[in-house]
């Protein structure tokens, strides 16, 4: 006999699809029985769980909002800046990695304002995640570690670009194994740019 999954284990399946379904057909697309198939489940199955499809978003939104802030809270207990500055940056990237709807939400065309809620929600999240690089940054620059003539603000546009770029080329290639590949090279790459010789993370 085959046990029935819990509530709690059928939400995060719930969820889970929902994200996969996300990456490949845009959020705007996504709809419950589109979830349900893809789980051999009927609707009323999914609304058992989540009673409207804007629950389904708000747990979604939560889950990625709670990531993002665990990331920065983790990076941020690195002493040293620059160390602090590569958790922050490869924890983020791992992030897209994993669970890629992140991407897809963020850049996703949404002419009927379904998913500003969403996205509001998550901006905030990554705010705090750039205001973490501008932190680390400016620690860096006091400590004389950045080379000469580049601001504070010329590094967080510099190493959030190693974010925007990968994850421009991942919804570009539908590929998440180049943010694996090349994430941490970059962005050793970068900080052998902007840092004085001998200076690392």
């Amino acid at each position: 006999m085959i046990a029935r999954k819990s509530s709690e284990d059928r939400k995060v399946e719930i969820l889970n699809t929902t994200l996969d379904l996300i990456f490949e057909v845009g959020a705007d697309h996504v709809t419950t029985s589109m979830i349900a198939a893809r789980l051999g489940l009927t609707q009323p199955a999914i609304y058992k769980h989540f009673p409207k499809k804007e629950d389904i978003w708000h747990a979604i939104t939560s889950s990625l909002c709670v990531q993002i802030r665990d990331n920065v809270a983790r990076s941020t207990q690195a002493k040293a800046p620059l160390l602090a500055l590569k958790r922050l940056i490869l924890g983020h990237l791992n992030l897209v990695y994993t669970t890629p709807a992140l991407s897809e939400i963020m850049a996703t065309r949404d002419p009927g304002g379904n998913l500003n809620d969403i996205r509001r929600h998550i901006h905030e999240a990554m705010g705090e995640l750039r205001a973490a690089l501008h932190s680390n940054l400016s620690a860096a620059k006091a400590a004389g570690q950045l080379r000469t003539g580049i601001t504070t603000e010329d590094g967080v546009m510099l190493f959030f670009g190693i974010i925007q770029s990968l994850v421009l080329r991942l919804i570009v290639t539908r590929n998440p194994s180049i943010i694996a590949k090349d994430a941490e090279r970059l962005f050793d790459l970068q900080l052998a740019l902007v840092t004085h010789e001998g200076d690392s993370a």
